[in-house]
């Protein structure tokens, strides 16, 4: 086998003048070019950093538009709040003792309110009562004629206008009218309240008083006591109904009479339109 032998390369670089540069170290020019894009990403990312910090701090500092601040509903989710800002308003009192302003959650002034409800669109025409003379409500009784001018009163249901209130056995209930002892056992005189002059007090026609005991309303005696007179006196309020009356308790505030299976009692403020319309009545022309 014939043996080969390594041959020098032809023409070595020294041999056609090449000479290699010992002025710079070997890798310089790569070494700049890293440090370069080293130094351009460091700049990159501090100034994105930067802009990023800097654009929060100007939305924040921009004050809210109206818009933003009357979508804001605090915390959550969802949103149950009332729309209104200062809470349901309280009735005020004139110096009549009626209200100035229809019920929404309690026609008194002194029953505290919960949940409003839907504010009556017809304001009541003859509710407000006067010193002078007793509240009256709707034109007349059974004959259909004017209201006249006296004391004498019937009471009318306003869900159940053929009833009025009719003393029975001693106790008050809402009847159709029948005859001559029923309507006058059906008529009452309204006077000035025993226990309040700017409320009312209903007296029969053998002078007893209508007062409440155990919550119903009944007629009685009077026996002069000031228990009595704050049980026979009822302050006229605004009604939910043109022409009719709520009529409030002196020594029970919040509870006003209205009739339930017929039967008058005197029943705390209850926000539905039955207890409105069960509580609502026209003083109208005497039916004797």
């Amino acid at each position: 086998m014939p043996e080969t032998t390594p041959q020098p390369p032809p023409h070595p670089a020294w041999e056609n003048g090449w000479v290699p540069d010992a002025s710079r170290a070997p890798g310089t020019r790569r070494l700049w070019l890293a440090g370069t894009l080293a130094i351009a990403t460091v700049v990159a990312c501090v100034t994105a950093i930067a802009v990023s910090r800097s654009t929060p701090d100007r939305a924040s500092a921009a004050p809210p538009s109206p818009t933003d601040a009357a979508l804001d509903h605090g915390p959550g989710l969802l949103s149950f709040a009332s729309p209104t800002s200062t809470g349901p308003a309280t009735p005020g009192k004139d110096k009549s003792g009626m209200l100035t302003t229809s019920p929404t959650s309690s026609p008194s002034a002194t029953a505290s309110a919960t949940a409003p409800a839907a504010t009556p669109k017809t304001s009541p025409s003859g509710a407000k009562p006067s010193k002078s003379s007793p509240p009256k409500g709707g034109s007349g009784g059974s004959g259909g004629g004017s209201t006249q001018q006296s004391t004498a009163r019937s009471v009318r249901s306003v869900n159940y206008p053929d009833r009025y209130w009719h003393v029975s056995d001693g106790y008050v209930k809402l009847d159709p009218v029948r005859g001559s002892e029923s309507r006058e056992d059906s008529t009452f005189t309204v006077v000035k309240g025993l226990a309040n002059s700017s409320c009312y007090s209903f007296r029969t026609s053998d002078g007893k008083y209508l007062r409440h005991r155990n919550f119903l309303l009944r007629a009685d005696q009077s026996d002069g006591s000031p228990l009595f007179h704050q049980d026979a006196t009822f302050c006229a309020r605004a009604s939910a109904y043109s022409g009719a009356v709520m009529l409030e308790s002196v020594n029970y505030p919040g509870r006003f009479l209205r009739h339930q299976n017929f039967q008058l009692k005197l029943d705390t403020y209850q926000n539905s339109d039955l207890y409105r319309a069960d509580s609502a009545f026209r003083l109208v022309d005497p039916l004797a």
